[in-house]
């Protein structure tokens, strides 16, 4: 290849080739350019030697000698390719003969030849580019130019180095060996919660923070964003988790209520960045740096929150100059408000000498203004409060961390089931409260949970921060008391209006008129700065938007407004307002706090009243009263028992009309009767749609309950929950046993994959069949199956899959065909109507039970029903005998019920001959409405001696029935179904078959 690939190229002369700029390849071809020396056709007649001489050498052809002129083309439009690649001889080499063998091949890709032609053509490809890259590395200009390049790129890089050891100054060994301990000691520092402010005796009060940590949600307000936004006016709220909500931003203010996790997240972020260890973490908690005077420059980090680590001079300067620090700056609002200035100005510093550095800042959102740190390009984040899901997590979470496990199923039920907990459980602060105490009192919440608010009350309003080291931060300082008797004034007020939100100026008169009353350190303040301490520390009122304020959490806005009506004997108004549902957790409360005398008046008043509701309520109120007189007390009970438990489905359903309230006071299911049980479940399962969390927990707990009735109300209820959670919850966990799973949801059949198998399924709605079969999660243990209402059910070869079906329906499915591709099932009932077409259900050979509500095809049921199957039963419904009559029927000797539905056509006496040619022929089913429309069919009825059982559904209660007693000398039993919405006596019709039992099954 050597000597001919040569007379491509042009030769050179010497130097260097640096005139002007490097020499491109094109310029070395001797086939392109002004001046060609070789043209377009040597170079065809080079690669065709080329060809020759390897089609032509010793041993096996390469490939077929009648493609030899097509592979030498195909060679030779590669080479030429060589004139138009944008690189030099010293670039070229640099890329290697076979990443230039790949350029050449794009540039040509033949179509036609066989493999081996294929082959031969990358292979002489490679061979050719090898050799003209050792051409190149031969001419006289290639190693003086390679010189000049590397001198070149060596300058480069030296210049790239210098400027990056002058932006990052060299760590020296000091350096390193300092930040891995002290990496070590902030992930060990800081991963364990704290929770300060309550008393526990049995319980510890601290957690490892990588067990109970629960990633908590922010919000935040994102402008439009230039053209890809341009169609969008008006900022946008996303909700995403805080982590992710940080990435991506250098500066973060984040703002969150008491307890809403903010150092909680301060602490994970520095744990994770330094057991990362891209990231150097400052932890710098704003109490603790202004107990010390003057904010610290970074030499002092360390010192001024008490790392006992000595780290080497200048250290911390040359992390923060490298741009590796994140500098988490917590509790703004626990500094007085004249060093939050300073602290601004501090940050500024900072960011202005280090500004390649990671900041976090945290606050409560009353401390300072919306655009505090706007200059600064700091991004706002405010924590969400936790949702129903987080709090599950957190409990299982804390239980774990705590080695506990045994509380945490109890505690979940009552979260589920108790509005006012669940109210009270919306940040970490207050889930591990409820947790601790929960644990502390061996699974017991404190009764009536008035011990569980004063402790809440107790850690929010004063100990939490006295014990975290916080002293005053405002211009006064508000007592517990004081701050109690402002909170119930304005929940109370809150409460007699009707709203859950006040004007500030509204809230600063009632401060205002009671401030007389109350003894303030340093003298009298102004009430705008009371309310705004009380908002900034309290931890129990908030503004959620400008001009307004509101309670954090409903449940002590009741609390609070239920204190202040019994201190103020307003009992006569809590009585008044008792059919108000918003007064409930108010009348609750107050029941906690009222003496005995005044807790037995406000029941009777309650009694009073002979309302369902009102009776429910004042059994809810007897948790709360700790002493009550026991005359009072009884009839309460007594009043409630006829109650709960509910012993129908009736009493069930009107139970559920006395509202969520119930789920509180539902029973079970230990002590139950399978009756209560089953009224327990049905008035949860009604309150699912208006409670679904506390109708969820009740239901789960009877998850385990082994009668049918029971387990079926489970079952029946799904679509009133998420579908997902209750089959997690619920679901999952129920005895399978005589139980049909109906799916009708997108949402449901999602949840269907992710249970244990089940046995027995019925699919509504438009799913595809490849969908359906994806979420059965074990298709070969379905033995029963239901599809309706699916006009994409085409071709039924999905369902071969189901190898164990037993029984098949298909209802208003109009595509489904192809019957036959069933037949290697052990099919025994197929029941189907509303399908395109019946062809191949002949071929279903196993059939013991068959029922068809549509027309079939032909003149005879024999060219529809399978003539081999053994049947034993079987339904003919609305038009399905318009064209076919009962004729062939008599085919089927094994039948032992024939079931006749509303038909559409009058039988015949042909018809009916047929029917009593079937010699097994026992049961009958006679639809009322062939009796009331086509009497004349009864009356061309032959004697059936051999019928001993007839059903007759849909009856008005008018149909003469005489006819049929000549007509069925056997008979031993008749059963009456009334059509809904008609009633008639049985005894009307019991005279008519003498010896005959009767019976009559209403609907």
């Amino acid at each position: 290849m050597g000597p001919l690939l040569k007379k491509l190229f042009v030769a050179d002369g010497p130097g260097a080739g640096l005139v002007d700029k490097p020499v491109r390849l094109r310029n070395l071809v001797s086939f392109h350019g002004e001046r060609r020396a070789v043209g377009e056709r040597e170079v065809r007649r080079l690669t065709r030697r080329l060809v020759e001489e390897a089609v032509s050498s010793p041993g096996e052809r390469p490939f077929p000698a009648e493609e030899r002129t097509a592979v030498a083309e195909a060679l030779a439009h590669r080479l030429l390719a060589l004139g138009d690649l944008e690189m030099d001889d010293v670039q070229a080499v640099r890329l290697g003969h076979k990443d230039l063998a790949g350029r050449l091949r794009a540039a040509d890709s033949p179509t036609g030849l066989s493999s081996d032609a294929v082959l031969f053509l990358d292979s002489a490809t490679e061979g050719a580019c090898l050799q003209i890259l050792e051409f190149f590395t031969r001419r006289s200009t290639f190693v003086p130019r390679t010189l000049v390049e590397q001198t070149r790129v060596q300058a480069e890089l030296t210049a790239k180095t210098d400027e990056l050891i002058t932006r990052t100054p060299r760590r020296d060994a000091h350096d390193t060996a300092f930040e891995r301990r002290y990496l070590s000691y902030v992930a060990e520092h800081h991963n364990h919660i704290t929770i300060y402010g309550i008393d526990l005796r049995d319980s510890p009060d601290r957690w490892p923070l990588e067990v109970a940590y629960l990633s908590l949600e922010a919000t935040t307000t994102d402008e439009p964003d230039g053209e890809r936004d341009a169609d969008r006016r008006t900022p946008v709220t996303l909700q995403l988790s805080a982590e992710e909500a940080m990435r991506g931003h250098d500066r973060v203010l984040l703002r969150g209520d008491a307890g809403s996790g903010k150092t909680t997240l301060v602490q994970w972020l520095a744990v994770t960045t330094a057991r990362a260890g891209d990231r150097i973490p400052y932890v710098l908690p704003l109490r603790t740096l202004i107990r010390a005077g003057a904010l610290p420059a970074p030499a002092g980090f360390l010192t001024a929150v008490g790392c006992p680590l000595t780290p080497p001079e200048g250290w911390a300067e040359r992390v923060l100059a490298a741009g590796r620090g994140l500098v988490l700056v917590d509790g703004l609002d626990e500094i007085p408000s004249a060093d939050r200035h300073r602290t601004r100005d501090w940050l500024r510093a900072l960011i202005q000498a280090f500004p390649s550095n990671n900041f976090l800042l945290s606050s409560r959102p009353t401390a300072v203004r919306a655009d505090w740190m706007a200059q600064e390009s700091f991004r706002e984040l405010s924590l969400a409060p936790m949702r129903r899901p987080d709090v599950a997590t957190f409990v299982r979470r804390w239980h774990t961390a705590a080695r506990a496990p045994e509380f945490e199923g109890p505690l979940l039920d009552s979260l589920r089931t108790k509005r006012d907990l669940a109210r009270l459980a919306t940040n970490p602060l207050m889930c591990g409260l409820i947790c601790a105490l929960h644990r502390e009192r061996r699974g017991y919440l404190p009764t009536g949970r008035k011990e569980l608010y004063d402790a809440a009350l107790a850690m929010l309003l004063a100990r939490r921060d006295r014990e975290r080291g916080l002293g005053p931060v405002d211009e006064v300082e508000l007592s517990e008391e004081a701050q109690l008797e402002l909170l119930q004034r304005l929940a109370y007020a809150l409460v007699l209006s009707g709203r859950t939100v006040m004007d500030v100026e509204t809230a600063e008169g009632i401060v205002e008129r009671c401030l007389p009353s109350l003894t303030l350190p340093g003298g009298r303040c102004d009430a705008a700065t009371v309310l705004r301490t009380l908002l900034l520390r309290s931890g129990l009122v908030r503004r959620p938007a400008d001009g307004v304020l509101d309670f954090v959490h409903r449940t002590f806005q009741d609390y609070l407004a239920a204190r202040y009506a019994v201190e103020e004997g307003h009992l006569d108004v809590l009585a008044s307002h008792a059919g108000d549902t918003q007064w409930e957790d108010v009348i609750r409360m107050a029941m906690a706090h009222a003496r005995p005398r005044e807790r037995a008046w406000l029941l009777r008043q309650l009694l009073a009243g002979e309302k369902p509701r009102l009776t429910l309520l004042a059994l809810a109120c007897l948790e709360h009263a700790t002493a009550l007189d026991p005359e009072v007390r009884a009839e309460v009970q007594a009043r409630a028992g006829a109650l709960i438990p509910p012993r129908t489905k009736e009493d069930a359903k009107l139970l559920a009309e006395a509202g969520p309230l119930v789920l509180e006071l539902l029973p079970g299911p230990e002590g139950l009767s399978d009756e209560a049980a089953l009224g327990v479940t049905v008035t949860a399962s009604v309150l699912g749609a208006e409670e679904p969390a506390g109708a969820l927990g009740m239901l789960r707990r009877f998850r385990e309950h082994r009668d049918l009735d029971v387990r079926r109300q489970l079952v029946g209820t799904w679509s009133r929950f998420d579908s997902a959670e209750y089959a997690a919850e619920v679901l999952d966990h129920l005895d399978r046993t005589d139980l049909h799973l109906s799916i009708t949801s997108a949402g449901e059949l999602a949840a269907l994959a992710g249970m244990r198998p089940w046995s027995e399924l019925s699919v509504a709605g438009p799913h595809r069949p490849e969908d359906i079969l994806a979420a059965v999660p074990a298709p070969e243990a379905v033995t029963s199956l239901n599809l309706s209402d699916n006009p994409r059910l085409s071709g039924l070869d999905v369902l071969s899959s189901f190898g164990s079906l037993r029984e098949l329906w298909v209802n208003d499915c109009p595509s489904a065909t192809g019957w036959e591709r069933l037949a290697e099932l052990p099919l025994t009932l197929l029941a189907c109507g509303g399908v395109a077409d019946l062809t191949g259900v002949r071929y279903l050979r196993s059939l013991t039970r068959i029922s068809l509500i549509q027309r079939l095809p032909g003149a005879d049921l024999r060219e529809t029903l399978p003539p081999e199957a053994p049947l034993e039963f079987l339904f003919l419904g609305a038009r399905s005998t318009d064209s076919t009559g009962l004729r062939g029927l008599q085919h089927w000797t094994t039948l032992r019920t024939l079931s006749l539905g509303p038909l559409t056509t009058e039988l015949t006496v042909g018809d009916w001959r047929a029917v009593t040619e079937l010699p097994e022929l026992s049961h009958l089913y006679l639809n009322a409405r062939i009796i009331r429309d086509f009497p004349q069919c009864i009356e061309l009825m032959p004697e059936l001696p051999g019928v001993e059982e007839l059903h007759i559904p849909s009856m008005h209660g008018a149909e003469d029935l005489a006819p049929l007693v000549p007509r069925l000398p056997g008979l031993r039993s008749l059963v009456l179904v009334n059509r809904p919405g008609h009633t008639f006596p049985v005894s009307r019709f019991t005279g008519l078959f003498p010896g005959v039992e009767t019976i009559l099954q209403p609907r």
